[in-house]
């Protein structure tokens, strides 16, 4: 606990999958106090052409009271 799911387009090389898992890892750990074994990442590639259906209407519209970065909109 916890695990993330990344979703994306294709295209991104394991190596940076593999760099953003560290950089996500080191930020639960920095922000959340769990240690390394406590966390697990996983990538799920969704081309462009389903994103509206599979990512945006389900993840993002439908829960839109959960999410604490919204697209378009900065955080920073």
């Amino acid at each position: 606990m916890p695990h993330i799911i990344v979703k994306l387009w294709p295209g991104k090389s394991d190596r940076q999958k593999k760099t953003l898992a560290d950089k996500i890892t080191r930020a639960v750990m920095d922000t959340l106090h769990y240690g390394e074994e406590s966390i697990s990442i996983a990538f799920e590639e969704v081309p462009a052409t389903e994103w509206m259906e599979k990512v945006y209407d389900l993840d993002i519209r439908a829960m839109a009271a959960t999410i604490f970065k919204k697209p378009g909109y900065t955080s920073i």
